[in-house]
């Protein structure tokens, strides 16, 4: 778990949890027995899925290029992989800690990306079930291409990052502190705070992330979606055997998942396959943003550890300045402009 701070670009990068079989991949691990695995009930008689949850992985969101043409590693390729995760961090901490001089003061590398490795907190193991991609579908890994509506949005919101920020809306959510950056639906591993606390009830379940500490209450009695858009979209749940269904729609605005809007539609399931091994998998459907459907997996291992408050809102001072950053430029443009004009 990882301090408040600014908000971090959404890049998806990959903690083991143990090597997963294919029985486990459909929500049944084999006990030592050779049985099939059997999740504690609550005092409801619901499978127990409650705790604190760490879903760092190593593995990416999509495959990489040099296994375009292959699903899953071999015990080989992982080792090698991993050593290369390692390599390339040990690597980041030295730059991101050499020191040097900027304008003849002395000065640290890491300010220029805020934090040196010691603050990040990317998963450096593949995930459980050897695959090389979290994406499971489509076969190839990837994320569908975007529409051309998607297209244009993507374009008009890197716009609006590039300019000098009219107001806080030009902003991301994430750095205005309204969702976290991996916080979802759907959840992703990301820099740090990849952690999130399950809690259940006979009629409801609720998701608190630590990424900006957003609480999702979902209820379970069957009632339909409202018809009120929230960040996070509204949630409601069902019960498929040992596999919690959550089913989200009607966002506000966009997610914190990159160019998503509010008619995204996201499905997720959870389901305990091991005593410490939560098995997260969603779906995201919108026509409007990707050609197709896709879904991805993401084991999750269990935290002993208690989740804490992520208070991203206190004192948000990289909004203010930012903000106050703006207006100072403006202010030196009309100024540069009047004196032009006087001429």
């Amino acid at each position: 778990m990882r301090r408040a701070s600014l908000s971090f670009g959404a890049s998806v990068v990959l903690i083991g949890v143990g090597f997963l079989t294919s029985a486990q991949l459909a929500g049944q691990t084999p006990s030592a027995a050779g049985k099939a695995y059997t999740p504690a009930r609550t005092v409801d008689g619901q499978p127990d899925l409650q705790g604190v949850w760490d879903f760092r992985s190593g593995t990416p969101l999509e495959r990489p290029a040099q296994f375009a043409d292959k699903e899953f590693l071999t015990d080989t390729e992982i080792a090698a992989y991993e050593a290369d995760i390692a390599k390339t961090r040990n690597q980041d901490r030295r730059d991101q800690d050499a020191r040097g001089k900027v304008n003849g003061e002395e000065t640290t590398g890491d300010v220029a990306r805020a934090y040196n490795d010691f603050w990040w907190d990317f998963g450096k193991k593949v995930v459980g079930t050897k695959r090389t991609s979290l994406i499971v579908d489509p076969p190839d890994g990837k994320i569908p291409a975007l529409t051309d509506a998607a297209k244009k949005r993507a374009a008009d919101r890197a716009g609006l990052r590039e300019r000098v920020a009219l107001g806080p809306e030009d902003r991301g959510t994430g750095e205005r502190c309204i969702m976290g950056f991996n916080a979802g639906p759907p959840m992703l591993p990301s820099a740090y705070n990849n952690n999130m606390q399950l809690v259940q009830s006979k009629d409801t379940v609720v998701i608190l992330n630590e990424m900006v500490h957003n609480a999702r209450i979902i209820p379970l009695d069957g009632r339909p979606h409202s018809a009120i858009p929230q960040w996070s979209g509204d949630s409601v749940g069902h019960w498929e055997g040992n596999t919690l269904v959550v089913d989200t729609v009607n966002f506000y605005q966009e997610t914190s998942f990159p160019n998503s809007n509010p008619k995204l539609h996201v499905i997720e399931k959870f389901t305990r396959v091991a005593p410490d091994t939560l098995m997260y998998e969603f779906t995201l459907d919108d026509p409007t943003t990707w050609v197709k459907p896709w879904t991805a997996q993401v084991p999750m291992r269990m935290n002993s550890e208690t989740l804490y408050e992520y208070a991203c809102h206190e004192g948000n001072y990289g909004m203010f300045n930012l903000l106050s950053a703006a207006r100072s430029t403006d202010k030196a443009a009309a100024e540069a402009a009047a004196k032009g004009g006087s001429r």
